[in-house]
C-alpha cells in the first residue's frame, strides 16, 4: 500500500512560538521530510498554530502516528493523516473516529470482503453491511469499525476501494443523518455517497 496522501500528516496544537526547523527537528527523528510547513496569518506572520509535514514513505509517517503522543516546544500536539483541501471542508473530516461509513456496495459484496480489504489499514474489529429491515435486501453501504482512528484516517484519506471488483468510497464516521443530507444539498459529496444519505438512518 503507497499513497502519498498518506504521507502527509496535519500536526495542531502547536506553541506559536514554534518554527519549521523546530518542527522539522522534531518530526526528521522517525524519517526523511520532503516537505515541512508551520501555517501563518498572511496579515500578521503569526501562527496559526498548525502544520504539515510529509515524509517520504508511508512508513516513516507510520512510526510518527505511532510515536504519539508528541511533544513540541512543550506542547502536546496532535497528529492525523492530512485530508485533501476538498475533503476538509467536510463537517467531522478532523475529527478522530474509528468507524468508517463505506458506500457503493453490490449485491455480491460482503461482509467478509470489507474485513479482508480494510484490514491492510489497520486492525478491523467488525464489518456490517446494512440492509432493509423488511425486505432484507442490502441498501448499498455498510460501516468497518477499526480498532485505532489512525487506520480509518489511512482508509478515508484513499477515499475510493476497488473490492470484488466495483469501486466503492470510504469516509469517516462522525456525522448525523442531518448532516450527510445538508452535505448532499451543498453537493459537496459523490454521488454514490449523496444517493445512500437520503432516508437513511445513520
Amino acid at each position: 500500500m503507497e499513497n502519498s496522501q498518506l504521507c502527509k500528516l496535519f500536526i495542531g496544537g502547536l506553541n506559536v512560538q514554534t518554527s519549521e526547523s523546530g518542527l522539522r527537528g522534531h518530526f526528521e527523528a522517525f524519517g526523511t521530510l520532503t516537505d515541512c510547513v508551520v501555517v501563518v496569518n498572511p496579515q500578521t506572520k503569526r501562527s496559526r498554530g498548525f502544520g504539515f509535514v510529509t515524509y517520504s514513505n508511508v512508513e516513516e509517517a507510520d512510526a510518527a502516528m505511532a510515536a504519539s503522543p508528541h511533544a513540541v516546544d512543550g506542547n502536546t500536539v496532535e497528529l492525523k493523516r492530512a485530508v485533501s483541501r476538498e475533503d476538509s471542508a467536510r463537517p467531522g473530516a478532523h475529527a478522530k473516529v474509528k468507524k468508517l461509513f463505506v458506500g457503493g456496495l453490490k449485491g455480491d459484496v460482503a461482509e467478509g470482503d470489507l474485513t479482508e480489504h480494510f484490514s491492510q489499514f489497520g486492525t478491523v474489529e467488525k464489518a456490517e453491511i446494512i440492509a432493509d429491515k423488511r425486505s432484507g435486501k442490502q441498501r448499498g453501504f455498510g460501516f468497518v469499525y477499526f480498532q485505532n482512528h489512525d487506520a480509518a484516517d489511512k482508509a478515508a484519506v484513499v477515499k475510493f476501494h476497488p473490492i470484488q471488483g466495483h469501486r466503492v468510497e470510504a469516509v469517516c464516521h462522525p456525522w448525523t443523518s442531518g448532516q450527510y443530507k445538508l452535505l448532499q444539498d451543498k453537493n459537496r459529496m459523490s454521488t454514490s455517497v449523496q444517493n445512500l444519505a437520503i432516508g437513511s438512518d445513520l
